[in-house]
């Protein structure tokens, strides 16, 4: 280990204690000289007896990160001369934790990099082991999704969250609030679809008493309730058109009317929307305005698949089964995870749910194995095939169709062909295909 006085080491001790995180002093050739206390009280004091090199202390690694697989900080910051910043999992007393690392150069005299400050922030809203822990995950695609989130969360840009129904989209969403200095105060969401005009504006501003049949008192809207925290509108993609230009207006200004008020309202909120439609495309097609979308599309975070992420199974699988089994009674097997990850999964996470909580039904021991998780597979094949079988082509439904007209209209050609809003000819011509 680099020799440093003891006086000097205690001023650089006392220099890291400056900062509110765990932080410690890296050399350029990876050696950790010295640490502050949030980083023994977060990771433990570090066994000095043998050169500490940080790649070894952090991940257990026998090479620096990148000769690893992975993005090494210190050698970004040595290539760029600027502050860098990753996304990790270190190793922690409690188990592997992500951690948001931040690296700062310190140049000598000469202008040479000889010593690095490194900052780790713990990030609590994910974990890369089985707990309790909303998000779970530590395969690439997860890590640079909860970089994208660790590095919004704390400001205040709009967020748009894309991807495939079931992927996570509302715990993403969780996540940035409570990351954010809004935290303290509420999330609210409204869910987009089916919503129609009416309805989608009296739930976002809310009514007054008189506004309409029914309306016996004043009622805040879901913007009141989200002042000074998060609005989170799921599904943004469902809003009605004739809706958007209200819904602009609202987060350009800040102010709306109360449906039958002609009060100004004000509300100070952060904006997360979702989508799982290309929302580009329908930009494109007209359904969807182009002042809207570059509006809420400040900071897209793009939300990986299920099938993105199958290294990620064995640990959402058991993660999950912890949560749902309070009485900790099944344990799923190693046959069982290999079954779960060659699924092809169209309904991402909550597919996986439906699948582990159907096993605790149909299994008749405390453990779960391939054979009961290929049942519940099965179940769901069953159903897709029934549902094939029952499904004829176009013109079988046709014929079926107009012959239903036909017999409700006793056989008058005339007003079936004017129901299904054809011809009498071409009625004539479809029957006798």
């Amino acid at each position: 280990m680099n020799l440093i006085a003891s006086d000097a080491r205690n001023d650089l001790v006392a220099i890291l204690d400056g900062f509110d995180v765990p932080a410690i002093l890296v050399s350029a050739d990876y050696e950790i000289l010295a640490t502050n206390r949030h980083y023994r009280e977060s990771f433990g004091a570090i066994d000095d007896q043998e050169t500490p090199r940080c790649y070894r202390v952090s991940h257990g690694y026998d090479v620096p990160c990148d000769q690893a697989g992975e993005s090494c900080p210190l050698e970004a910051a040595l290539r760029s001369g600027n502050k860098e910043r990753v996304l990790h999992i270190h190793q922690t007393p409690r188990g592997r934790e992500h951690v948001d690392v931040e690296m700062l150069p310190i140049k000598a005299e000469d202008g040479q990099l000889k010593y690095f400050v490194e900052l780790l922030k713990p990030v609590p809203v994910a974990s890369a082991e089985s707990g309790n822990a909303d998000m779970v995950g530590k395969s690439v695609a997860f890590n640079t999704m909860l970089e994208h989130i660790t590095r919004v969360g704390p400001t205040d840009a709009s967020v748009l969250l894309l991807g495939e129904s079931g992927s996570g989209k509302e715990l993403a969403a969780l996540a940035i609030h409570r990351a954010s200095a809004r935290a303290d105060h509420a999330m609210v969401t409204l869910e987009c679809s089916g919503l129609t005009e009416t309805l989608f504006e009296g739930e976002l501003f809310g009514h007054v008493k008189g506004a309409f049949t029914g309306a016996t008192f004043d009622s805040p809207g879901l913007v009141e309730a989200a002042d000074g925290g998060t609005l989170f509108l799921d599904e943004i993609g469902d809003v009605p058109l004739d809706m958007q230009v209200k819904l602009l207006r609202l987060i350009e200004t800040g102010s709306y009317r109360p449906v039958g008020s002609r009060q100004l309202k004000r509300a100070d909120f952060r904006l997360i929307c979702a989508t799982h439609k290309d929302i580009r495309k329908m930009v494109r097609d007209g359904r969807f305005r182009e002042d809207l979308y570059y509006r809420i599309n400040v900071f897209p975070i793009r939300m990986p698949s299920l099938r993105d992420r199958l290294s990620d199974i064995p640990l959402l699988a058991r993660s999950m089964l912890q949560k749902m089994d309070q009485s900790g009674r099944f344990r799923l097997l190693n046959s069982a995870v290999k079954a779960l990850q060659q699924h092809h999964y169209t309904g991402n996470i909550r597919e996986l749910r439906n699948i582990l909580a159907r096993a605790m039904v149909l299994s008749n021991t405390d453990r779960i194995d391939d054979a009961v998780i290929r049942e519940c597979l099965e179940i769901d094949a069953g159903e897709q095939t029934s549902m094939q079988e029952t499904l004829t082509d176009l013109k079988t439904n046709e014929k079926q169709y107009l012959q239903q007209v036909l017999q409700a209209f006793d056989g008058d050609k005339e007003e079936a062909a004017r129901i299904a809003g054809i011809s009498v000819r071409s009625l004539y011509r479809k029957l006798q295909q």
